[in-house]
C-alpha cells in the first residue's frame, strides 16, 4: 500500500494493542515521516505449543524504515517494551525512554546480544524530544510501574495526546503524582485527538490508590501467622515497596522469588527507587528463617508454568516449598485468558493446606488503569475533538467511546489493528487497511503464527505422532516385522500392546492390497501406509496422529 502522510494530517496506525490487551505497537505518520510509540509482547496461548510470547507483525512500518524517526517507549511493562529486542533489527532506528525504562530495555538488549547496536536515548521525566516533524513532550503519570508517561505530540496538523497506561493516584508509593497541571495546560492549548487506554473503561468509579492498599495490608499482615507469600507482577515496584514496609513493620524479612523480580528491583534501586529499604533476601536465605519471620514476594501470579509460584505449587521448585498453614496472597488482577491456569494453581495450593487469599477475600490490590470516573476527569482536562480508544478488547473500546461521547467529544471512532485512521481538522476517518498479524518467538526464531510448523505442532499435541518402519526386499517381500512407535498414543500396558498389534495388522493388510506398479513406487507405498496408520488409530483411538513412514529396501 502506497501511503505517505501529509502535512495537514496525522495518520494513526495501530499494528497491535487495539481490540486486545497487550502487544502494543502504535504507529503515527505526519508530513512524510513515521514514529512508533511502544513496542511490546503478549503471552502465548495453548493453541500455540512451545510459544511463550508473541508480538505484532511490523511489516508495514518496516517497509517505511527510511522515514522512521524513532521508537518512544512510554513505560517498562512487557506489553510496551518487550518486543524491541526482537524487532529492532528490522526497524534500526533510535529508541527513547526515561531512565528506569531505559535500564530495563538495555538489559533486554544485552540478553539479545545487540546492546552495542541500539542507540537508546535516555529522556528526563517530563522531558522534550524533538523528532521533526513530531515535537514530543512527556507527561508524568501514575501506573503500576515507575515512570509511566503520557505523550503530548505537537504537529503541524494539530496536537495529539497519547495517554499510554495510566491512572490518577495521589498516593502512588513510588514516583510522583500525575502532572495534572501539564494535562490542563495542553487541554487549554487545544487538542486534536486523544489516543487512550481503555482497559478499565467498564469499571465504575475510581481505580483506587496504592496508599490505600498499603494501609489495608499493614492491618491484614499483622493478623497472619506462619509464612506469608505475596504473588504480584514483578514490574509493580510500588507494590514491592508497600510489601517491604508492611513486612518490616511486623518484624518480617522480605525474600524475593523469581528472576524478573530481581531484575526489576535492581533496576529500581539503580535509578533511585526503593533506596530506603534494606537488602532483600535470596530465596534460600528466606527459607532458613522461622515461618513467622518472613514475607516472600513471588512471580507467577498469572499461572505462567515456568514462573516461581506455579513451580512451587507443583512441588518442583529447587529451593522453595510451603507448609500447611502458610498463606499465599494474590495481589494482582487476572489478565483475561489466564483464568484457567490461575485456578489450577490456586487449587493445588489449597489442596496442600495453604491459605489462598485473593482480592475477592480482602482489599489486596488496586489496578494500574483508569476506571470510568478517571476517564471522565481526563476528558474534562484534555477536551479533545477526537477520542480514539485503544488498549482494550471490543467491549472496553466501546465503553470508552461511550464515556468520551458523554464527555462532549464529537468524534469517537472505534478501530482495529491495521486500520489507517486519518486525523485532521475535519475529524477522523478510516482511510485504509494495512498488513497486520502476529509473530511468535519460537526458540531462537521469530515466525508468523500462521507458519505450518506451528499448525503441525498443535496437531501433534492433540493427536500425537507415529513412526512406522518397514523393511522390504527388492521383490516387495517384508524382511522383518514392521516396527511402530507412537509416543503419547501407545504406552506400556496390555491394552496398548493390543492396539499396536491391531494397527500393524492394518498396515500389513494395506501393504498386501497395493497392486501392480504401485508396489514399486516407494512414494505411493509410503503414502498408502501413512494413511493406513492414521485410519487405524482414528477408528480405534479417535486420534489422527502425524505419521512418518520409513521404507527401507534391501538390495540383496
Amino acid at each position: 500500500m502506497s501511503l505517505v502522510p501529509g502535512s495537514d494530517e496525522v495518520l494513526f496506525v495501530p499494528l497491535g494493542g487495539t481490540g486486545e490487551i497487550g502487544m502494543n505497537l502504535n504507529v503515527y505518520g505526519h508530513d512524510g515521516k513515521w514514529l512508533i510509540i511502544d513496542c511490546g509482547v503478549t503471552f502465548g496461548d495453548p493453541s500455540l505449543p512451545g510459544v511463550d510470547v508473541m508480538m505484532a507483525d511490523p511489516t508495514f512500518i518496516e517497509e517505511r524504515r527510511k522515514d522512521l524517526v524513532g521508537i518512544l517507549i512510554t513505560h517498562a511493562h512487557e506489553d510496551h517494551v518487550g518486543a524491541v529486542a526482537h524487532l529492532w533489527s528490522r526497524l534500526r532506528c533510535p529508541v527513547y525512554a526515561t531512565a528506569f525504562t531505559a535500564k530495563i530495555l538495555r538489559r533486554k538488549l544485552d540478553e539479545a546480544g545487540i546492546a552495542g547496536k541500539v542507540k537508546v536515548h535516555e529522556v528526563p521525566l517530563s522531558g522534550n524530544i524533538p523528532l521533526d516533524p513530531f515535537d514530543l513532550t512527556l507527561v508524568n503519570m501514575t501506573h503500576s510501574i515507575p515512570e509511566p508517561s503520557g505523550v503530548i505530540m505537537r504537529t503541524g496538523a494539530g496536537t495529539i495526546y497519547h495517554t499510554g497506561d495510566w491512572k490518577l493516584d495521589d498516593g502512588p508509593m513510588v514516583g510522583g503524582s500525575p502532572d495534572t497541571d501539564a494535562l490542563r495546560a495542553v487541554g487549554e492549548e487545544g487538542v486534536l485527538a486523544m489516543i487512550g487506554d481503555s482497559t478499565n473503561a467498564m469499571v465504575d468509579g475510581h481505580s483506587g490508590s496504592e496508599a490505600d492498599v498499603h494501609a489495608s495490608l499493614m492491618d491484614f499482615v499483622g493478623t497472619m501467622e506462619n509464612r506469608v507469600v505475596f504473588a504480584c507482577f514483578a514490574s509493580n515496584v510500588a507494590r514491592v515497596q508497600t510489601l517491604a514496609e508492611v513486612a518490616h513493620a511486623h518484624g518480617r524479612a522480605v525474600g524475593l522469588v523469581g528472576r524478573s523480580l530481581w531484575t526489576m528491583t535492581e533496576a529500581a534501586r539503580e535509578t533511585g527507587y526503593l533506596k530506603d529499604l534494606p537488602p532483600f533476601l535470596r530465596e534460600e536465605e528466606a527459607m532458613q528463617l522461622p515461618r513467622d519471620n518472613v514475607l516472600m514476594i513471588c512471580t507467577g501470579s498469572q499461572g505462567e508454568p515456568r514462573a516461581a509460584l506455579p513451580r512451587i505449587a507443583r512441588g518442583d521448585h529447587p529451593h522453595i516449598s510451603f507448609d500447611a498453614g502458610d498463606s499465599v496472597v494474590f495481589s494482582s488482577r487476572i489478565i483475561p485468558g489466564n483464568e484457567r491456569p490461575i485456578g489450577q494453581m490456586q487449587s493445588m495450593l489449597t489442596s496442600q493446606g495453604i491459605n489462598v487469599i485473593t482480592e475477592r477475600d480482602h482489599f489486596v490490590h488496586v489496578s494500574g488503569h483508569p476506571a470510568s470516573e478517571e476517564l471522565r476527569q481526563m476528558y474534562d482536562w484534555i477536551k479533545p475533538k477526537i477520542a480514539v480508544p485503544v488498549h482494550g478488547e471490543a467491549p472496553h473500546l466501546r465503553a470508552h467511546a461511550d464515556i468520551a461521547r458523554e464527555s462532549g467529544v464529537a468524534h469517537t471512532p472505534i478501530i482495529s489493528n491495521g486500520d489507517v485512521l486519518r486525523l485532521n481538522k475535519n475529524g477522523a476517518e478510516i482511510c485504509g487497511q494495512v498488513q497486520t498479524g502476529r509473530l511468535a518467538v519460537d526458540g531462537t526464531d521469530l515466525i508468523r503464527i500462521t507458519d505450518p510448523s506451528l499448525r503441525e505442532r498443535a496437531h501433534m499435541l492433540w493427536n500425537g505422532s507415529a513412526v512406522l518402519t518397514i523393511v522390504m526386499d527388492k521383490k516387495n517381500h517384508l524382511v522383518a516385522e514392521p516396527q511402530l512407535s507412537a509416543p503419547g498414543l501407545l504406552g506400556d500396558n496390555d491394552d496398548d500392546y493390543d492396539l499396536m498389534d491391531d494397527v500393524l495388522d492394518d498396515v500389513i493388510d494395506a501393504l498386501s492390497n497395493i497392486k501392480g506398479k504401485k508396489r514399486n513406487d516407494d512414494e505411493a507405498t509410503i503414502e498408502q501406509l501413512r494413511r493406513a496408520v492414521r485410519k487405524s488409530f482414528r477408528m480405534r483411538r479417535g486420534k489422527s496422529p502425524t505419521t512418518d513412514v520409513h521404507l527401507v529396501r534391501l538390495e540383496d
